[in-house]
């Protein structure tokens, strides 16, 4: 089984890439450091990739990234794809800062990237745009929750963080309390991508920042109540949902098995669990009693 550690970045196809360049840079504040006329791949200013772009005719999520342990072998934990009926391949220079990684499918036919060794890129000291700390988790639609919960699991060594019913799972490779997670839809898609920002401070900028150029908030600002981020949601030109968020829980020891203590949470300790149906999306804030337009 390979031992997924860290999300590294994710692909996006764009009908325009100069617009989204644009909204990447300028707006979510991230850094260019690789471009060609087709593709270009953007860090966070502390140096680690989040976003590549790729023209297209239709936006859609491509591929994703993860890191393993530095010190893995790709050869060896090839042979235990193989060993579990998972095929993969090794390419190099799938990125600026990757040069060696294994390329596998999901169930879900999205290409996911494994790699052991990166580098970071130079350190941005510029203020422009929000400059999230990472790029936090990827969330998507898909007919079977079952079947990817297994893949994430028993092939990357993903960890169920939560359940919401039997239709909506979130999953962690780290201490937060998801990295990926998934929910039943008839027609495959991504959800949402999401940014983790320093502090409450500022995410309260960064709201402020999208009012600014004028792009409206889709949900939020709320305190969730699955992983007790307190997230802000809104929508590029291409459609596709970006999640602002601090405070998510985290699970610093997994031998102790609950979430790091806070005092919103429902529980003491706080374990993974099933949560009912019918819980709320959040706490407090827009959509808090159910559902806000697009999201389940």
């Amino acid at each position: 089984m390979v031992k997924v550690h860290r999300l590294g970045y994710a692909n996006l196809v764009t009908p325009d890439l100069d617009q989204q360049v644009d909204y990447w840079t300028r707006v979510i504040g991230l850094q260019i450091v690789d471009r060609t006329p087709d593709q270009v791949f953007l860090a966070t200013k502390l140096g680690l990739e989040a976003i590549a772009l790729e023209r297209g005719a239709a936006s859609h999520l491509s591929r994703i990234s993860f890191q393993v342990a530095p010190d893995s072998d790709l050869g060896e934990l090839a042979a235990a794809l193989q060993r579990q009926g998972v095929k993969s391949e090794r390419r190099s220079d799938i990125s600026p800062a990757v040069s060696e990684a294994l390329v596998l499918r999901d169930p879900a036919d999205v290409q996911i990237e494994v790699f052991a060794q990166c580098r970071f890129h130079a350190h941005d000291k510029s203020d422009a745009g929000i400059g999230p700390v990472k790029f936090g988790h990827v969330a998507h639609r898909v007919r079977d929750v079952q079947s990817h919960a297994a893949f994430y699991g028993e092939v990357l060594g993903f960890r169920t963080s939560d359940w919401i019913g039997d239709h909506f799972v979130f999953m962690r490779c780290g201490v937060d309390h998801h990295t990926v997670n998934f929910v039943r839809y008839e027609t495959p898609a991504l959800h949402h991508i999401a940014f983790e920002v320093k502090d409450w401070g500022e995410l309260q900028r960064a709201c402020e920042l999208l009012a600014k150029n004028k792009i409206q908030l889709v949900w939020g600002p709320s305190r969730h109540i699955v992983g007790h981020n307190i997230a802000a949601y809104h929508r590029n030109a291409d459609g596709v949902r970006v999640e602002m968020y601090c405070e998510m829980d985290m699970m610093k020891d997994e031998a102790l098995g609950y979430w790091e203590p806070r005092p919103w949470h429902e529980e003491m300790p706080l374990r993974p669990k099933n949560w009912p149906k019918d819980t709320w999306r959040s706490a407090w804030g827009f959509g808090s009693f159910g559902t806000f337009p697009g999201y389940p």
